[in-house]
């Protein structure tokens, strides 16, 4: 196969991916490849070093992907390659490798509020403001002289001008020059992003996924007011809560668009983190998350693309409901949800990926990776409509032999 033109691979990678999308039959299952730092793990660098040389990381992902051969990829150097970016922003949402975690050791987000309930309403009548002067100099070291920012919209004409003297304070000035840093360390992994899909293109394998964009209401319990507030917001703050959501859909819809365009790859990315079954309730389901998260997916639809909903957890509950939208139109990827199972109930829809768990990638043997594979492609595979990828991609631990094992699946087996 690899002795054959890049541009035919390209080519029939890119199409087989689509297609799988779009729910008609292919001659096998796509696999597709998103990790972190398993890729590091392969070429013997440490997740610290990954995060801050550009080269390096590079080179590994090159590796995982040379090696591997998948039918489409996720340039995740986007996120891993940002170690100085954030330390540039003085970062206070994440951990780390070598900066709150170990060397070696993944991100860790932390679950704090960022914004209390009395301040919905600053939210909801001028976010950008409130970004601005609230919510960025509570994220960030850097961010912090946003907080000095002149209030705009409060002068006209000569006030205008005469609110300029805030730009000559010092703490404004030293806060911008380290957000200026951080503006180009970003460009820098930006522009070495964009020569490394140009390079896997010549190569024969394209890109899996090229836009991002989220549940309304994971905004505010992933960023704004915390898993405890937002579930707190349900009972106590439900009209503010669902009217912010209301705003935050036109936002998130802003710009999503221009990635996917760009690369010429029209896959986005939704990771779903608190419509799973042990957060909410069926209703509260139907009120708070459905609704909002599928008008995200229809106007994605309506713009050519092709949302990758990613549902963390297990979303059982979820299956009969979660149906109700065009068909072939978006990929469900699931956790810990049974994917055949959710191939049984939305194999008319839409497309399913997943779902090798970690705990056989990290301990079995490629046997038994083989084997978990085959019995997949067997049964969610059949009909079309399926992408093998792991539960949440490849693990940062995972054998290399058992993710070889699952690459080479999917050549292996017949739909």
């Amino acid at each position: 196969m690899l002795d054959r033109p890049a541009n035919e691979l390209f080519a029939e990678r890119k199409q087989r991916h689509l297609d799988a999308a779009a729910m008609r039959e292919t001659d096998r299952v796509p696999f597709v490849f998103f990790s972190h730092f398993w890729p590091a793990k392969l070429a013997g660098i440490s997740f610290e070093e990954a995060m801050h040389d550009l080269d390096k990381l590079e080179d590994a992902y090159m590796q995982a992907l040379r090696l591997l051969q998948p039918d489409g990829y996720a340039a995740m150097q986007m996120i891993v390659g940002t170690g100085r970016t954030l330390e540039a922003l003085d970062y206070k949402q994440v951990k780390w490798p070598g900066h709150g975690t170990g060397a070696n050791t993944t991100f860790q987000y932390l679950d704090r509020e960022y914004m209390s309930a009395d301040e919905y309403d600053d939210y909801l009548f001028d976010p950008t403001g409130f970004y601005l002067h609230k919510f960025l100099p509570r994220i960030s070291g850097a961010f912090e002289c946003f907080g000095r920012f002149p209030d705009f919209p409060t002068g006209v004409a000569w006030t205008v001008i005469h609110s300029l003297a805030a730009f000559a304070e010092p703490e404004l000035e030293e806060g911008f020059n380290d957000v200026v840093r951080a503006g180009k360390e970003l460009n820098t992994l930006i522009g070495r992003t964009v020569e490394f899909v140009d390079k896997m293109n010549a190569e024969g394998i394209p890109l899996a996924s090229a836009g991002r964009c989220q549940a309304p209401f994971d905004i505010f319990a992933d960023y704004l007011r915390g898993s405890k507030g937002a579930m707190l917001d349900m009972f106590r703050n439900k009209d503010k809560l669902l009217a912010a959501m209301e705003k935050a859909h036109v936002l998130l819809l802003r710009n999503v668009a221009a990635a996917p365009k760009a690369f010429d790859c029209p896959f986005v990315f939704i990771p779903l983190h608190w419509g799973l079954d042990g957060f909410m309730s069926p209703e509260q389901f139907k009120t708070f998350y459905w609704p909002q998260l599928r008008g995200i997916i229809l106007a994605l639809i309506e713009m050519d693309l092709i949302p990758v909903v990613l549902w963390e957890g297990d979303c059982t509950t979820r299956l009969e409901l979660i149906g109700d939208i065009p068909k072939g139109k978006a990929v469900y990827w699931f956790e810990k949800t049974d994917l055949v199972l959710a191939k049984e109930v939305l194999g008319d829809v839409v497309c399913v990926r997943g779902s090798v768990p970690p705990s056989l990638l990290i301990t079995g043997t490629p046997d038994d990776v083989d084997a978990y594979c085959g019995n997949l492609i067997k049964k969610a595979g059949k009909g079309g409509g399926f992408v093998l990828d792991g539960s949440i991609g490849i693990p940062d631990e995972a054998k290399v032999e058992n993710v070889v094992a699952m690459a080479q699946s999917v050549h292996k087996y017949a739909i």
